[in-house]
């Protein structure tokens, strides 16, 4: 039996390569980054944004599609953050309920079953709103954002954002 080598044709290579590289699950996941903040609050983004932990809750930091200093996804889509977003009307309620993480308060949202579950976290009194979205697998106990928490104390300055 004589076994016979050939060269691996240059298209056969390139059609490979760009079926590995569209393979399901390697892509990111999709976030899209609220409306572009003023210059200062977008500045206290990129700082938290470098910041953030690698998890949360577990959960191992995803790739967030389109990058963006304003996004950030752990655990695929199940914890989703959005720095920058504008002051959400439910802010002005004094009934909405919250919670403090480590000097960090969160107003804490239930999102209906018919826009997925779970929950989300806004931060208020800081110079820039983070919105964290989690699904509700993940959306057990506000004890998940403890590592946002220190992330944020250390780099959006405390007091009341005017976007």
């Amino acid at each position: 039996m004589t076994l016979h080598r050939r060269p691996l044709r240059l298209p056969v290579l390139v059609a490979v390569l760009a079926l590995a590289g569209c393979a399901p699950g390697d892509s990111g996941t999709r976030v899209d980054p609220p409306p572009t903040p003023p210059a200062d609050v977008a500045g206290f983004c990129a700082a938290l944004h470098e910041e953030l932990p690698e998890t949360v809750a577990g959960l191992a930091r995803a790739e967030a599609v389109p990058e963006s200093d304003l996004t950030a996804a752990w655990g695929g889509s199940a914890i989703v953050l959005r720095c920058g977003v504008p002051k959400p009307p439910e802010m002005a309620d004094p009934q909405q309920e919250g919670v403090e993480v480590n000097g960090v308060r969160w107003l804490l949202e239930k999102v209906p079953d018919s826009a997925g579950g779970g929950f989300r976290f806004i931060t208020g009194m800081r110079l820039a709103y983070t919105e964290v979205r989690v699904d509700k697998e993940h959306a057990t106990d506000a004890g998940m954002l403890v590592g946002l928490s220190t992330a944020v104390a250390k780099t959006v300055p405390e007091g009341i954002s005017s976007y």
